[in-house]
């Protein structure tokens, strides 16, 4: 049961960074925006995309799920301090969505290193 309640929450995690690749990829005005207002565009939007692909794809790799956590985790916590501090929970009249979804992937990706703490090599 563990190992199903893990991969489906792996598979969401890794859903949520990577379907976030089109827009900063594809240099959408919304990620242009929030990476200009952060003083990262474009390489930190880039880079930081980047980070989620690798995230993403070392959730679904089995002996690599504790470090996709680790660097879902950390991009995470960036994404929620720059709500907090800089943009806004609310960003371009999205309703918090973003904020909101950080959050959730967060608590998941926080669920996913417990359940696998003992892989965690240090």
């Amino acid at each position: 049961m563990k190992k199903h309640v893990s991969l489906f929450l792996r598979i969401f995690v890794a859903i949520v960074l990577i379907q976030t690749l089109r827009f900063k990829f594809t240099a959408h005005p919304d990620s242009v925006f929030i990476f200009k207002t952060l003083g990262l565009e474009p390489y930190g939007r880039i880079g930081i995309g980047i980070l989620e692909l690798i995230a993403g794809l070392l959730l679904l790799i089995p002996k690599t799920i504790w470090a996709g956590t680790l660097l879902s985790i950390g991009v995470i916590i960036g994404a929620i301090i720059s709500h907090l501090t800089v943009l806004g929970v609310i960003v371009n009249d999205d309703g918090g969505m973003l904020f909101y979804t950080a959050l959730i992937t967060f608590t998941v990706s926080c669920i996913i290193l417990y359940i696998h703490r003992k892989a965690i090599p240090f």
